[in-house]
């Protein structure tokens, strides 16, 4: 993890920079070959065997959809702290959520697993605090200091008591997802006076109070907002910031552009038009921005920043009109995909500021924390660590993978449940009530999926194929139905 790779492009083997992992195997072959049975690696090689590890920063937002970020050309949104991770990192073009609900994916984040193995099927369901096991746990046994700031929400009308975990400062309110003013905290299960009136703004606060703590210890950070959720009210000083903006291109051709409720959807929505609540919606995201901002601004003043891995991701998509849908639950491309962007020591990324296309996934997070950190990876982890992705921009990728969703009561009703497999190209859907056909899409010829194969000769051919892949994967990877 000491050595810095080139930035050169790949030009055969002797040009070729070599990644700390593949440092390591050749030289513990050199060292077979000599017939040495044991020895200790040399204190120069990556520098000292006492240097510290790096410092870990995770920053999940609520609902950020993948293509709100000017890095990606968002056509009004102005993100330029995610934007120079990106630049400095980098961004994930095709990264996903295995389950797009709260609950469920931030227990995939912290676990590494499936919604079907961790347990946390829907927003109802409670963390398993005798079974489950956050990479934190981990990260604390290896000599980190550790804090989860923000959002629990699994349910939320408790909090749990996080082993691994010295600083855990959350909220219950409206089990769970707070307000975005006053809300009240939890700071080590005591209920603490607010500090400032804008929640982005008070976890943000904690969390440079935690960054700014003398230290020996390498530290992670979890920072989870209430932000971007619904109900999407902006700091005071950004109310109004995109009130004239045009939004003639913001939505797609088939949304019901002023209708949030489409759908009985008005259990995710709110009064007023879609115009009005997704202006709010993006001035909320700006705030997050900015408190990144602040972030990064303290952790150069410290002279900290090249010495930290910073991931920020959202939790899942959303769905702005899209296929006449609003909100999330649903397995198309607008629910699913995320942000997902990585900044960390120049000598873990070849080519700063490039985007991958290898498939990314939220259970990876975990695995690729600890592969970060030299830990070993547990084999109760699901995910695949994507530090070869960042170390070589030619590293294999998934080819595929399953996404899962539960009854979610009270949507139940308007989202059945159903699990789907993600191919490069395809897209397979079987929905377990309500619908008897699959939804099958080609991802390459139709990105939008807005033509249902299934009942075409391609289509069909393609859906037995899929569906025995699917059946694979649900029997490797633990998937249950209920």
């Amino acid at each position: 993890m000491k050595k810095k790779l080139s930035n050169t492009p790949d030009k055969g083997i002797f040009n070729k920079p070599v990644t700390r992992r593949e440092s390591i195997r050749i030289l513990g072959g050199a060292v077979a070959i000599a017939g040495i049975s044991s020895f200790t690696l040399p204190t120069n090689l990556f520098g000292s065997q006492k240097e510290k590890k790096p410092n870990i920063i995770f920053i999940l937002t609520d609902d950020h959809r993948w293509d709100c970020l000017s890095a990606v050309g968002h056509p009004f949104l102005k993100t330029p702290n995610m934007d120079r991770i990106a630049g400095e990192g980098v961004l994930f073009n095709n990264a996903f959520v295995t389950t797009s609900l709260c609950s469920p994916s931030r227990a995939s984040f912290l676990t590494g697993q499936y919604a079907s193995v961790h347990g946390v099927k829907n927003n109802a369901t409670r963390w398993d605090e005798k079974k489950d096991i956050t990479f934190m746990e981990y990260l604390k046994k290896a000599g980190y200091d550790t804090a989860f700031i923000g959002k629990w929400h699994m349910p939320g009308g408790q909090l749990p008591h996080l082993p691994g975990v010295d600083l855990f400062i959350s909220f219950t309110r409206k089990d769970g997802q707070g307000d975005y003013y006053n809300c009240p905290i939890y700071v080590n299960h005591k209920l603490t006076p607010n500090r400032k009136p804008y929640i982005t703004e008070e976890l943000t606060d904690y969390a440079l109070d935690f960054v700014d703590e003398d230290r020996e210890n390498p530290f992670c950070l979890y920072l989870s907002h209430k932000a971007v959720h619904h109900d999407w009210r902006p700091p005071e000083h950004l109310k109004g910031m995109y009130g004239d903006v045009d939004l003639s291109h913001s939505f797609a051709p088939e949304s019901d552009k002023y209708n949030t409720w489409t759908n009985l959807n008005w259990l995710e929505g709110t009064m007023g038009n879609m115009h009005d609540v997704y202006r709010r919606y993006c001035e909320c995201l700006v705030s997050v921005d900015e408190q990144l901002g602040r972030l990064l601004q303290k952790l150069e003043a410290k002279g900290i920043l090249d010495d930290t891995v910073i991931v920020y991701a959202g939790d899942n998509g959303y769905l702005w009109g899209e296929h006449r849908l609003y909100a999330k639950h649903y397995p198309y491309e607008e629910s699913i995909r995320i942000p997902y962007l990585i900044r960390a020591p120049r000598n873990l990324i070849f080519e700063p500021g490039r985007k991958a296309d290898q498939m990314v996934l939220n259970i990876d997070l975990a695995p690729t924390l600890l592969d970060i950190a030299g830990i070993p990876i547990p084999d109760t982890m699901q995910g695949e660590s994507f530090l070869p992705i960042l170390e070589s921009k030619t590293a294999p990728g998934r080819k595929s993978f399953i996404y899962e969703l539960f009854m979610d009561f009270p949507f139940g009703g308007r989202v059945p449940p159903h699990k789907a497999l993600r191919t490069e190209r395809y897209k397979y859907i079987e929905w377990e009530v309500c619908r008897d056909e699959p939804e099958i899409y080609d991802l390459k010829k139709d990105p939008r999926e807005m033509k249902d194969l299934i009942n075409t000769r391609e289509g069909k051919e393609m859906a037995a194929i899929l569906k025995k892949e699917l059946e694979v994967m649900k029997k490797k990877y633990h998937i249950v139905d209920k």
